[in-house]
């Protein structure tokens, strides 16, 4: 499985966000490009917990829902709401400058991968308690996720 700890699935994902253009079209939800790379963005600063998002989490998505996105080849389905502390037209980072926001999501995605980590992981507000062993394909995913949205 895909991991930021891995150096080429890194760089193979932020190849895909540095192709991204401020105008590149959603093939679902809501989000402009320029919102979703403030929307990863946010999401990694919860995981360093420094951005602070509610939880909206139960038994069943700390455990199954949590194996299924982590563990299995399934793509994460469109429409899955997100919270408001990352949703970009509440909450949410708002866009300032494209290339800007990119270059920060590429600095704070090498940060997310090092080693060893200056802070201890904030539990996801959906999945909870996540290892380092999950961390890692999380981000890959939440990225590959979003960056099909907008078919990169």
């Amino acid at each position: 499985m895909e991991s930021l700890r891995n150096r080429n699935d890194r760089e193979e994902v932020l190849g895909r966000v540095m192709a991204l253009r401020p105008d590149s079209t959603s093939r679902w939800g809501k989000m402009s490009a320029h919102q979703m790379v403030c929307h990863l963005n946010d999401s990694f600063l919860t995981a360093f917990g420094e951005k602070e998002v509610s939880p909206a989490t139960s038994l069943f998505q700390r455990t199954v829902v949590k194996w299924i996105a982590l563990k299995t080849p399934l793509r994460w389905p469109p429409g899955v709401k997100t919270r408001p502390e990352v949703d970009q037209e509440i909450g949410g980072t708002r866009p300032v400058e494209f290339g800007r926001d990119v270059e920060a999501l590429s600095r704070i995605v090498e940060r997310f991968a090092r080693e060893p980590r200056e802070f201890a992981w904030r539990p996801h507000p959906t999945f909870g308690v996540l290892t380092d062993e999950e961390r890692m394909p999380w981000g890959y995913l939440h990225m590959d996720h979003h960056l099909r949205q907008f078919g990169s």
